[in-house]
């Protein structure tokens, strides 16, 4: 345990790239894409009947042809045998119309089964990445996750739709033709396939090309969509025009779509030159065929008949597709296995904030408030970024991109340093200080949105990492500086909280943050549509909104961020006067309040370079003279209050700074 600066690691926290472009994941893909077919197993079987039924139909075709000219039309005793014939006409008719209602059956079943599989991958993604930790999100952009969960899922849906079962019926129709090729004439077979081993060759050398193609385009697109998310949001819109960069931001957009065509054309283009010179070599097989047939006749081979070289040819037309279809399906796995290992690379991270086992729930009944922070060292972890997912274009050639929360202490790394101090249940305590400090750290290791490097933090005496998450949740509650909205009604929003509330508690909630005649004003009351992240709101009236989402929650602990900054006089009362009713009978960590309610605090705690430096009340911290009343001075010499003083406040140093005579209706500061 670290106990002075020298003791200090020195160190910075930088973005760590998971998975080199070009590495093979340790776990073998294809038995993880099996593993998300495993539920549908039993669906699976019933394709795979259907596929064997069908290919054995289509096999026997061949023979019926080579029936109807060898034993129907030109049999050995001369005279057509049209009663055989009508048998084998009907027969032939037969068979393809069977076997179209079996792949009917069989192209349902596969859809609904690869569908499925997609929607529980697609479901699977959503989920991991709600249980991943904050410091994760600040490192990667939310258009590149948003490309992964929309893109890239999309992206193996013919794998998983269409491709197991293109493969078992490729596989079963070209076994099942070459066996009957082999019986017909296994000569004429040899020299079908003579130069398959050359094209399996040339392929898997395709499918390698295409594979990192498909890496690189889907990276591409993932930034493409990551610059659509940050452009087009209403902030990325209105800081656009109020900097006059609408066109740089159209040119990156163009520049990026320029590069996404180049690969799509690249990636489109690779293995075209192979697959014409495998077609072209099956459409002229028939011409060497009936060479081949005509020497062989002529060395007077006697098994070799019309009906036999015309159910070989048959045989060797449909060996052609399914064996093109075989390469194209090999490649579009390749393909899609860069796409997998980039779903199962955000599958694979292990969230940072977990419950451990045994972790102990605290109920309301049990639960009382108090807040102790022992010995709490805190350096900021390395973000986790992901490959593909950092702009390089605005963070260098070298793709690593800092990311760190603004109270991040920059000299040490350490944002927090040995910081020791307790709040009582019900207790109103201000954390105030200088930016950068420390204090919104504070506040995020309460509900562990990170967990302490060193020490502990505890809510009635229980380590917060004993704690379910579920009950941490429940018991903390939070008004940020700058609150987010959904773009849904007014309702909704608040509702979030608690989703079975009903439109009286919904009501009493946003009476008693002072929002609710404002709610009335609108022309659809509650039904009123918020905007993207309330923008069709005014900051003060999102600020009551927050705070009422809040109230309806009714957490035993709340944290206040900065959430009167920048707001109007009578915005400020109105959101003041909610906070009061807020703090009513719940423990409260306030950072960055008014002076009326500093002033009101049981205890302000002074943070200064991740360091509690001072507490008391403040009446006390302002005799001391320290960083609190420092602040206080600051605030008083820039304007921002009004007030009379009739004491001296001096500083440590015994130097005097002004008179101190308050006027407590005018007296407002923040820190």
């Amino acid at each position: 345990m670290p106990h002075s600066i020298e003791d200090v690691p020195r160190s910075s926290p930088v973005v760590t790239h998971l998975g080199p472009a070009d590495a093979e994941l340790d776990e073998p893909v294809l038995g993880r894409i099996a593993g998300l077919l495993h539920p549908y197993r039993s669906k699976l079987v019933l394709v795979a009947v259907a596929v064997v039924s069908a290919a054995i139909l289509n096999s026997l075709a061949p023979f019926l042809t080579k029936a109807v000219f060898d034993d129907a039309l030109f049999p050995k005793s001369g005279d057509p045998r049209m009663d055989l014939l009508a048998w084998l006409v009907v027969g032939l008719c037969v068979i393809p119309i069977v076997a179209a209602l079996i792949g009917i059956a069989q192209n349902w079943l596969t859809s609904t089964v690869g569908n499925s599989a997609m929607a529980d991958l697609r479901g699977d993604l959503f989920a991991h990445l709600q249980t991943m930790e904050l410091a994760f999100f600040t490192a990667t952009k939310t258009g590149n996750i948003q490309s992964r969960l929309a893109n890239d899922v999309a992206g193996v849906r013919t794998v998983l739709t269409d491709t197991a079962t293109s493969i078992l019926q490729n596989t079963v129709t070209v076994t099942a033709a070459f066996i009957a090729m082999v019986v017909l004439s296994w000569q004429l077979t040899i020299l079908t396939l003579i130069l398959m081993p050359v094209f399996i060759a040339i392929q898997l050398r395709v499918g390698r090309r295409r594979q990192r193609l498909a890496r690189k385009t889907q990276e591409s697109l993932s930034e493409m969509t990551a610059i659509t998310e940050e452009a087009l949001s209403v902030s990325g819109i209105l800081l656009s025009k109020v900097f006059n960069r609408a066109d740089a931001e159209v040119e990156r957009y163009r520049e990026a779509n320029r590069q996404q065509t180049r690969l799509q054309v690249e990636q489109a283009m690779t293995g075209r030159a192979f697959f014409a010179t495998v077609q072209a070599f099956f459409a002229i097989t028939p011409a060497v065929l009936y060479l081949a047939a005509g020497l062989m006749i002529t060395g007077g081979s006697a098994t070799l008949t019309a009906g036999t070289l015309v159910a070989f040819t048959t045989l060797q037309a449909r060996l052609q597709m399914p064996l093109l279809q075989l390469m194209r399906v090999s490649l579009d796995v390749q393909t899609s296995l860069a796409l997998f290992r980039r779903i199962f690379e955000y599958l694979d991270l292990e969230p940072a904030i977990t419950e451990k086992p045994g972790a102990v729930r605290i109920d309301d009944a049990d639960l009382h408030g108090a807040i102790e922070f022992r010995d709490v060292w805190f350096q900021y972890p390395e973000p986790r970024a992901l490959s593909g997912t950092v702009n390089r274009d605005r963070f260098g050639d070298s793709g690593v991109r800092i990311e760190r929360d603004e109270d991040a202490a920059p000299s040490e790394g350490w944002a927090l340093r040995g910081v020791s101090l307790r709040v009582e249940p019900g207790q109103l305590a201000a954390i105030v200080g200088p930016s950068g400090a420390g204090k919104t750290t504070m506040t995020y290791l309460v509900p562990r949105f990170y967990d302490v490097t060193e020490g502990a933090v505890l809510i009635d005496g229980h380590d917060v990492r004993d704690l379910t998450l579920g009950s941490v949740a429940e018991a903390v509650g939070m008004v940020t500086q700058e609150p987010y909205l959904f773009h849904g009604t007014i309702r909704d929003n608040i509702a979030y909280a608690k989703p079975d509330a009903t439109a009286a508690e919904i009501e009493q909630a946003a009476r008693d943050a002072n929002i609710h005649d404002r709610i009335l004003g609108f022309a659809d009351g509650y039904e009123t549509i918020t905007g993207e992240r309330g923008y069709r709101l005014s900051g003060g009236e999102k600020q009551r909104l927050a705070i009422a989402r809040v109230l309806l929650m009714d957490p035993r602990i709340l944290i206040l961020d900065e959430a009167t900054s920048a707001l109007d006089t009578e915005t400020e009362r109105l959101v003041q006067e909610a906070l009061e009713r807020a703090t009513r009978d719940r423990t409260t960590i306030a950072i960055a309040h008014r002076l009326s309610t500093i002033r009101s605090a049981d205890v302000i705690f002074g943070i200064d370079d991740g360091m509690v430096v001072e507490s008391g009340s403040h009446d006390e911290l302002l005799e001391a003279g320290g960083l609190y009343a420092r602040l206080y001075v600051e605030q008083f010499g820039s304007g921002q209050i009004e007030a009379r003083f009739t004491d001296g406040v001096r500083y440590s140093d015994g130097s005097l700074v002004c008179d101190r005579r308050h006027d407590d209706r005018r007296a407002d500061v923040s820190f």
